[in-house]
């Protein structure tokens, strides 16, 4: 995969736009970085995940993902290598990442929950009758 092929897909999801950080594209969801390229190397890009999503994936691929050393890593920064990417495998990783930053923004704007996967089921069970508004 080069790294335009890896901007296309980025592109693909709803209100993402492009902007550079730290010298190096990111991509973005109502302001919130999902995905970067190009660091440490072009050969690079990088999905933001939840970490019981990052540990899925890197098992499942590991020629294609990797954990990003330090406390991104550890908050679920996961690196990919271009050349190993797998499209498919790749536009839902990228998927992923946008759902956990879309989330994470209408939460801050008071829309929608930014639990993780995981406790989401739960928070659906809420039921809308027991609000006041």
């Amino acid at each position: 995969m080069t790294p335009n092929a890896f901007r296309k897909l980025a592109l693909r999801l709803p209100d993402t736009e492009e902007r550079e950080h730290m010298n190096h594209p990111d991509f973005r969801v109502r302001g919130k970085i999902f995905a970067t390229l190009a660091y440490p190397s072009a050969s690079y890009g990088m999905v933001s995940l939840w970490p019981e999503q990052q540990a899925a994936i890197v098992k499942a691929h590991p020629e294609m993902f990797s954990v990003i050393p330090g406390k991104w890593g550890e908050k679920g920064a996961t690196r990919v290598l271009l050349p190993e990417a797998d499209e498919k495998v790749l536009a839902d990783a990228l998927q992923q990442a946008w759902e956990k930053h879309a989330a994470k923004a209408a939460a801050k704007a008071g829309v929608r929950s930014a639990a993780k996967p995981e406790a989401r089921k739960s928070s659906k069970t809420v039921s809308h009758s027991k609000r006041s508004h």
